[in-house]
């Protein structure tokens, strides 16, 4: 089985930065090994329907981005299938969760889309202005992200292992824009 850890998001905006930081992250942070799985983790950016051709060649994929939810605070960590997506959740807040629902559906329409879990946090929105910082309330619910990812990895009998036990999320964020997925722009 082939497993994708994709994490969207625009780094430019402090919070809806977390799926690329946070993909980033566990890759620096964690081996994967299995003899009958293949765990691959991406930085998809803000890239949503130019990573169909890639999220259609796996069998699972865990989707690290922001969530709405009504009532909901800043920091809030939520775990669902894509297929059944609570009625509290709304992906509404910035231009690349709208685009990526988006994508989704298309590639369930299409009937390609695999079993797919999100793992999303409420944001702080920011508008308009730009910061690579993220809050605090969502940097410590990178901590409880990761735990759910890692725990859902594990439940298919994948031996996790720690490169580096010391690295926090915040060691990373300032080289997610010089990371993220190479790809043919038809240039």
């Amino acid at each position: 089985m082939k497993i994708l850890i994709l994490g969207i998001g625009n780094i430019l905006f402090g919070d809806e930065g977390i799926g690329p930081h946070l993909a980033n992250f566990i890759e620096e942070k964690y081996n994967f090994n299995s003899k009958e799985h293949i765990v691959d983790i991406i930085d998809g950016g803000t890239l949503a329907q130019r990573l169909i051709p890639i999220i259609t060649d796996y069998d699972k994929v865990i989707l690290i981005d922001c969530v709405n939810v009504d009532n909901g605070k800043i920091g809030d960590v939520y775990s669902f299938d894509f297929d059944k997506v609570p009625d509290y959740i709304t992906w509404n807040g910035s231009a690349h969760e709208v685009e990526m629902l988006q994508t989704l559906q298309m590639i369930e329409m299409m009937g390609d889309l695999p079993h797919t879990k999100i793992v999303g946090v409420i944001p702080f929105v920011i508008g308009e202005d730009s910061t690579f910082n993220m809050t605090n309330e969502v940097i410590e619910a990178s901590k409880t992200m990761e735990r759910v990812i890692i725990d859902y990895i594990k439940s298919f009998n994948i031996k996790v292992t720690i490169k580096k036990p010391n690295l926090k999320i915040i060691d990373i964020t300032a080289n997610t824009y010089i990371k993220g997925i190479t790809y043919d722009i038809g240039v």
